[in-house]
């Protein structure tokens, strides 16, 4: 007889819309997120067709505007900063510190339900005659001078902010109050770490960004004067308000994907991570930090402060004066969120993917698709740096015959990158009906989530399970096999 878990403990479409099992609610996220992927994928491939030739192949540049900003909506509000947390944070938290669920199971539920309610709005938004305010939704153009569908949207954004902060308290709440006997503060997973700053981040920075859109949308219904210089508002003052969120929103969507990482490399590595302390603290500094520097993303408004990495180029004054608005910040963007916040997704669905289903993926597919999104990824942005530097702005329909090479690659790049984005879909699907039976702990790996079943009972575990050991200490933990001569071999997947 089959054994009863999370997937099979009760059956029907109304099981599923009124749970409160945080495994389900995260599933249902999974599905929400995915649809939100794209449908900001499908207007990414229209830029990048259009892109083809210097004039442009496919639209009007009204149309042009709409697409980069309905892009820009999709991806980051509806995909990029509830992906990690809504998904694989709903799933694992619990079962990491030991608990049976969320501090506030119906809270959960009601925060999927915002999030698509905030979803519908924008969807209506993008099919009654689109959004071409660019996804920042700056002021005046957003609130006096655009005549495409600005105000579906902000309440969209608006009421999905809701979410963010529901999932964000949740969350916090079962950290402090929930946690399993002998599971310290400095024994939690590095995962456990970075959901717990980015939401300090939702708690803190999601009211800000949700007020400055409902202003934005007085002013655009009632005409008022909060940004618009012709009734004695400020755009700056818009400026600054949006990015004291947006620039720690960087962080809401990075922060998650450096937890994921921080999983995934102790475990294949064998050892235990180097400065686990450090790495917790820097978790919450970054999330304070953050709140601090969203100046440097207003340079040109005559503001100066500091940013990383392809940031350093940009947080260059000189630099930023050639290079601010150009296809070098478009390439800085999708180098972060792409290359970090996406590729960590997409390695966490592939790591927990055996815990969530109770089945194995074909590693070898899983090796195509990981070599075949690291090429398509640098393939598709790489050129873009260098369109860049050389002068092409972002957000023109049209560009100089000269750029049209570096346009045709990143075109053919993101063909490639799509198809890396296609084939988890395929097997991971796959794998759910047809995939090999994963046992508790296939990798293995120490944290509490791979004591359970795979996949995990409804209430996660039968007894209430007691930490002992400290986080990734493979050296002391004889119980997964690894140092006991002749042990199985690991099990990877379906080959």
């Amino acid at each position: 007889m089959p054994r009863e878990h999370y997937l099979n403990a009760t059956y029907g479409i109304r099981s599923w819309l009124l749970t409160t099992d945080h495994k389900r609610i995260a599933l249902l996220y999974l599905a929400s997120v995915t649809f939100f992927f794209f449908i900001g994928g499908a207007f990414a491939t229209m830029i990048r067709i259009h892109l083809l030739s210097p004039k442009g192949l496919l639209v009007t540049p009204e149309t042009y505007n709409k697409l980069f900003t309905m892009h820009g909506v999709a991806m980051i509000f509806f995909f990029l900063i509830p992906s990690i947390p809504a998904v694989l944070g709903n799933f694992l938290l619990p079962i990491m510190i030991g608990a049976k669920d969320l501090a506030f199971p119906k809270i959960n539920l009601l925060s999927w339900y915002i999030y698509l309610l905030g979803g519908c709005f924008v969807l209506y938004s993008f099919s009654t005659g689109g959004l071409d305010t660019g996804w920042t939704f700056y002021t005046p153009l957003s609130s006096v001078y655009s005549n495409s569908a600005v105000t579906p949207a902000v309440i969209g954004v608006f009421i999905n902010g809701f979410s963010s902060i529901l999932t964000g308290l949740n969350f916090i709440v079962t950290v402090h109050t929930m946690r399993a006997p002998g599971m310290t503060w400095f024994r939690l997973p590095l995962f456990v770490w970075a959901q717990y700053a980015t939401s300090i981040i939702f708690i803190l920075g999601t009211p800000v960004i949700a007020i400055t859109l409902l202003l934005a949308g007085m002013e655009r219904m009632f005409h008022l004067g909060f940004f618009n210089p012709q009734l004695g508002g400020d755009p700056i003052l818009f400026q600054h308000l949006f990015w004291f969120y947006s620039h720690p929103a960087v962080y809401i969507m990075i922060l998650p994907a450096m937890g994921v990482i921080s999983e995934i490399i102790p475990t294949f590595a064998r050892k235990p991570i180097f400065g686990y302390s450090f790495i917790a603290g820097s978790s919450i500094a970054i999330a304070v930090i953050g709140f601090f520097v969203w100046a440097h993303h207003m340079f040109l408004t005559g503001e100066s402060t500091y940013a990383a990495l392809t940031g350093l180029f940009l947080a260059c004054l000189g630099l930023d004066i050639h290079l601010h608005d150009s296809y070098f910040v478009i390439a800085h963007f999708h180098y972060i969120m792409v290359g970090g916040a996406v590729m960590g997704y997409v390695g966490g669905l592939h790591f927990w993917w055996p815990k969530i289903t109770g089945k194995l993926y074909p590693e070898f597919l899983a090796r195509i698709a990981a070599v075949t999104l690291f090429l398509g990824f640098n393939l598709t942005f790489f050129p873009q740096f260098i369109l860049g530097y050389l002068g092409m702005p972002r957000r023109y329909s049209s560009y100089p015959p000269e750029f049209q090479v570096l346009n045709v690659m990143s075109t053919a790049g993101a063909s490639i990158l799509a198809l890396g984005y296609l084939l988890p879909m395929i097997y991971l699907t796959w794998s759910m009906r047809y995939g090999a039976v994963a046992g508790p702990n296939p990798w293995p790996a120490t944290g509490l989530e791979w004591q359970t079943a795979s996949p995990p009972l409804t209430e996660n575990f039968d007894v209430t399970p007691e930490v002992t050991w400290e986080p990734y200490d493979y050296d002391n933990r004889p119980d997964l096999g690894l140092a006991i001569k002749g042990a199985p071999s690991l099990a990877h997947g379906d080959d």
